[in-house]
């Protein structure tokens, strides 16, 4: 529990969140002449468990820099990699849930210490579920054993009446969250299958005490003084683990019924819906304005001490940090007996805040696409708030609006088909309405400003990249790529097979990327990091894919600037038979999922590992546009206008049949909503779980090719 632990991996640190997916100590390595214990969890990382806290600092400044805290706001730095749990929360401007679970000490690879999540939905009975009533929803301010008022009572009574000799008095025998608990919640899917055997004598538990109802397991821990159990963090992203897709054999309850697949709630018909709408209610408003208070139980003021006792909140004195050390402990038996007690009673998180949390800022001003289907209640007056017009004869076929307020030039970087591409200034106005900061002077100015050298059409040759490409490539949105800075412009097709890259400021060619043995004819961008850092993937005529690695320090692809003119990839990717049109990286969840003219698409690891093929019902067998979420859903558009949503293990969610003409899709990033666009000029909006229409913009005088947030241009 209080060794400190370092996590180093190999360029950019995403999260693997599905159970197919999942990394998962396999091996145990002794390093010599150290005594270090290594787990290898996969190809690319490393964890270490150090004996002290002089060793970990020497080991850091050993190391090259790791971004411990990149994903949450936090500078790459050695400093950063040794700060106190308490000093990183205060460093963050985050405050998500996993970046509170993991600063604080819980891991998805220690199932004594795995994340917790709360419970916030009470209605588990109901055909529909409003979350716009209160009454759905459970009170964050007190702990899961003081819910009930009779629990509360018995807790209350049992904390005041304690006489137990050398034991602290406490509510409860057994913490929110232990490693039995994680085992029950996740039993149907493996590794944990295995792991609860092996933990049980090779048996299942008794089926009355198994996992099998949502319903069931709210009723125990409102009634059962000994049931005090949070959630994880699969509870909201992993409808797999209410499956019981191996067929294990889980026994009948009392009452005759088998175990098997968790009985879901009315309201929700497949796990997907259950899923998708419990975290619906997660992030909704209701619970952010009083998550800060569920915080302060679990991470906060209220975890220890008098303030705990008063929110009927204080656990075994052993699952507190810091209560016993064990390294004091010299007879072997008493020391494994302490162990045995405080795996039985679970570990609280370290304690991240001495004083009540801030309340987390509301977001419901906001009106940025894609969020909810409320943004389209309180619509403005005019659904086009401007219209450029560019002095060009070619379409624009390429839109990457970079517009976070923290960028040297926020912009909307538009590329034509003939490769002329313009910085167009982004304001930060629109949207901003009762936004902190926001003035009544700021709706007088447009949301965006054209490019001063397009308007006044005396830098056009500047903005124009002319080197030949080849003839037969069709220039369209997958040959453009801007990075996250809008500094530079990475480009492919040309007859040479590389991808070339171009600074916007100046127009000029700043590096030549070669590695395909034919024409690239795709790229695409994962999300950035602090820095800039990010992949890029090519995709070619060669039937391959390339990962690399561009530097957002450097501005090249490649971590080393003496090296730019010959970058090596990352991974290559094999397994299409016919040429790469469309690609999509996800950082985060570590994948990779490309499709060619003809085939299934496939899904890869940014390893290089091919992890399965999406296969399309009979027609959809030629994908033409790929649009992930970094919440792992899918959606991929076939040729005549066919589309389906895919889970990131490959299970089809929902399909449509819709116009022809669709050129360009975009999904949200929690993957609730999709936006289209074609040859009609209509914008669309669509309910991605479903596929239900939400909203149909006014048309356009052209056709849509490349739609981004929540900006479309004329052509474009």
């Amino acid at each position: 529990k209080h060794s400190t632990v370092l996590a180093y991996s190999e360029g950019l640190h995403g999260k693997w969140m599905f159970s197919e997916i999942r990394a998962v100590f396999s091996r145990r390595y002794l390093l010599q002449n150290t005594g270090l214990e290594v787990f290898m969890a996969n190809r690319t990382s490393v964890m270490f468990n150090f004996p002290d806290q002089a060793t970990v600092k020497r080991v850091v400044y050993s190391l090259p820099r790791v971004g411990v805290g990149t994903s949450y706001g936090l500078p790459q730095a050695r400093r950063i990699s040794l700060a106190t749990p308490r000093q990183l929360f205060k460093s963050s401007p985050t405050e998500y849930l996993m970046f509170l679970n993991t600063i604080a000490g819980r891991s998805y690879n220690d199932l004594n210490q795995y994340p917790v999540f709360p419970w916030v939905l009470t209605n588990f009975e109901s055909e529909e579920l409003d979350l716009t009533l209160p009454g759905n929803f459970r009170d964050l301010s007190k702990p899961i054993g003081a819910l009930h008022p009779k629990r509360a009572v018995f807790s209350a009574e049992r904390y005041d009446t304690w006489e137990e000799d050398g034991t602290p008095p406490h509510h409860y025998g057994s913490l929110y969250s232990t490693a039995n608990t994680t085992l029950l919640w996740m039993l149907r899917i493996e590794p944990f299958t295995t792991f609860f055997l092996n933990a049980n004598e090779n048996q299942f538990d008794h089926p009355d005490r198994a996992f099998s109802g949502i319903a069931r397991a709210w009723r125990n821990c409102q009634r059962d003084t000994a049931d005090v159990k949070e959630l994880i963090p699969e509870f909201y992203y992993l409808p797999e683990m209410f499956v019981n897709s191996s067929g294990f054999e889980l026994g009948q309850r009392e009452d005759g019924t088998p175990v098997s697949d968790i009985e879901l709630p009315a309201w929700a018909k497949k796990p997907e819906d259950f899923v998708r709408i419990n975290r619906m209610a997660l992030e909704s408003e209701f619970v952010s304005c009083q998550l800060h208070q569920w915080i302060d139980l679990i991470f906060g003021y209220k975890q220890r001490g008098p303030e705990a006792v008063r929110a009927l909140n204080v656990f075994h004195f052993l699952s507190y940090e810091g209560s016993v050390t064990l390294d004091t402990i010299t007879d072997s038996a008493q020391r494994q007996l302490m162990e045995t007690q405080i795996q039985a009673c679970g570990q609280t998180p370290s304690q991240l805040l001495i004083e009540p949390h801030p309340p987390r800022s509301s977001a419901m001003h906001l009106c940025f696409l894609p969020q909810s289907p409320l943004m389209f209640k309180d619509q403005m007056q005019q659904d086009v708030i401007m219209v450029l017009k560019f002095p060009s004869n070619s379409p624009v076929t390429h839109v990457a609006a970079n517009t976070l307020p923290h960028l040297s030039v926020p912009a909307a970087v538009t590329v034509t088909c003939s490769r002329l591409f313009a910085v167009n200034r982004w304001h930060n106005t629109v949207g901003l309405r009762g936004a902190p900061g926001y003035s009544l002077e700021q709706a007088h100015h447009l949301p965006i400003e054209m490019d001063p050298l397009i308007a006044n059409n005396s830098g056009v040759s500047k903005r124009q990249i002319t080197d030949l490409v080849d003839q037969s490539i069709q220039i369209n949105t997958h040959c453009f790529v801007v990075t996250a800075d809008n500094r530079y412009i990475l480009v492919c097709g040309f007859w040479d097979k590389s991808f070339r890259v171009y600074s916007t400021e100046t127009g000029k060619l700043t590096q030549i990327v070669f590695g395909h043995w034919d024409v690239v004819t795709c790229l695409a961008r994962s999300e950035s990091y602090i820095g800039g850092d990010c992949y890029i993937v090519s995709g070619s005529r060669d039937a391959t894919l390339l990962l690399w690695y561009w530097s957002g320090r450097h501005h090249i692809i490649g971590d080393n600037p003496n090296n730019s003119d010959y970058p090596a990839p990352r991974a290559v990717l094999t397994g299409h038979d016919h040429e790469v049109v469309c690609v999509s990286v996800c950082a985060e969840l570590g994948l990779v999922i490309s499709g060619a003219k003809e085939g299934p698409c496939l899904v890869h690891t940014i390893t290089g590992d091919l992890l399965r093929a999406l296969e399309g019902p009979e027609l959809c067998l030629r994908p033409r546009l790929i649009s992930v979420s970094s919440e792992g859903h899918c959606v991929i558009c076939y040729e005549r206008g066919r589309f389906c949503n895919f889970s990131i293990n490959g299970k089809l969610l929902a399909q449509m049949e819709v116009n022809d003409s669709t050129r360009a899709i975009l999904l949200s990033s929690d993957g609730q909503n999709l936006v289209t666009g074609g040859d009609n000029g209509v914008v669309e909006v669509w309910q991605a779980c479903d596929f239900k229409q939400l909203y149909i913009y006014p048309g356009c005088d052209a056709g849509i090719r490349a739609p981004w947030t929540c900006l479309t241009t004329r052509g474009g």
